[in-house]
């Protein structure tokens, strides 16, 4: 699966690039029959629906023409926005002491799901700090990540 993901980064990337905005992620869904491929699209002066919709139509032309993904798809294009799901480790270290909840594709200490401030990252591990401890879970442990927005 994750040199499905890569193959769909590699073709992705250089489209989203080539129109100024950074490539934040990418979630491929499988749901029966169809499946979903969502986009996530940043930038320092924001993403507005247009934008969106430009980077759709780009992307779709690739799309078709290479046909990574076999049978029907839907293709979404968005702005990560305040729930922003977190991918890489420079993600992670972007939004270090904000809260973050986690899901671990195997469970630790009896759970999968944890939510906690992110403390950090060391080397290839995520620091989450929880209930007066901390854990750090490896990258490739982590199944999916998002920012928890807190209003004060």
């Amino acid at each position: 699966m994750a040199t499905k993901h890569a193959a769909l980064h590699a073709l992705i990337e250089p489209v989203v690039s080539a129109m100024g905005f950074e490539l934040w992620g990418i979630d491929h869904l499988s749901q029966g029959k169809q499946s979903r491929l969502v986009i996530y699209i940043e930038r320092e002066s924001g993403v507005n629906v247009e934008d969106c919709a430009d980077i759709s139509r780009q992307v779709s032309a690739v799309m078709d023409v290479e046909d990574p993904i076999p049978g029907e798809y839907r293709l979404e294009v968005s702005s990560p926005g305040m729930a922003r799901p977190l991918y890489t480790l420079d993600q992670f270290i972007r939004y270090q002491g904000h809260h973050v909840a986690l899901k671990l594709r195997i469970p630790f200490d009896g759970r999968r799901k944890y939510q906690g401030l992110l403390a950090g990252v060391e080397g290839d591990e995520v620091l989450i700090q929880l209930d007066g401890e901390e854990y750090c879970f490896p990258i490739e442990s982590i199944d999916s990540a998002h920012i928890v927005p807190q209003f004060d």
